[in-house]
């Protein structure tokens, strides 16, 4: 599906709205208005909301499916793969914080065929993370502490970046990705 630049103002649009109000809260008519046009222009680009949903959760979802299923496979140490996989939510989020906050808040808002493919996308990525904190502790690169702390620890932060970035101070982009990496891996990287 071809993407015009008129559908991808739609989009930025309806990712803030959803963001401010939620999802369910957004209609169609409220992301006509906050782009001063008539509703019934929004068709000529979009067929619904639910569409609009599709295009912000299973881009960004496969986005990061993408990646991490080239980390998972390269040849790199387990603190570089964890080093790469910080940078991509560093770099979604600084991109794009409004479509991570529709990721994260409303994809249960997704229909049938999407929510599945969503949830497994989803529960794919966990596990190739879970694959990479395994290893590294397997090989002594990582502290063998409780694998699954680690995992919600570090992905929780990761997911919820958007929620706390670009408010009051924040530090420059360069230095939230050195500091966020030294940060998230000096508490698991073996001294």
């Amino acid at each position: 599906m071809k993407i015009t630049d008129r559908k991808t103002e739609i989009i930025t649009v309806a990712a803030q709205l959803f963001k401010e109000k939620g999802y369910s809260a957004v209609t169609m008519r409220d992301i006509a208005q906050a782009m001063d046009i008539k509703a019934a222009s929004l068709y000529n680009h979009i067929k619904s909301k639910q569409e609009i949903l599709v295009l912000i959760v299973i881009e960004i979802a496969e986005e990061f499916t993408n990646t991490i299923n080239e980390v998972v496979s390269s040849n790199e140490t387990t603190i570089k793969k964890i080093e790469r996989i910080i940078q991509l939510h560093i770099d979604i989020t600084l991109r794009d914080a409004n479509a991570l906050a529709c990721l994260n808040n409303d994809w249960m808002h997704l229909a049938d065929a999407e929510l599945t493919y969503f949830i497994k996308m989803r529960e794919d990525y966990e596990e190739n993370f879970r694959t990479i904190i395994k290893k590294g502790i397997a090989d002594g690169e990582i502290k063998n502490l409780n694998l699954e702390v680690i995992i919600f620890s570090t992905l929780s932060t990761l997911r919820t970046l958007y929620l706390w970035y670009g408010k009051k101070k924040s530090p420059d982009p360069k230095v939230l990705k050195s500091n966020m990496i030294q940060v998230l891996l000096n508490g698991i990287v073996v001294d």
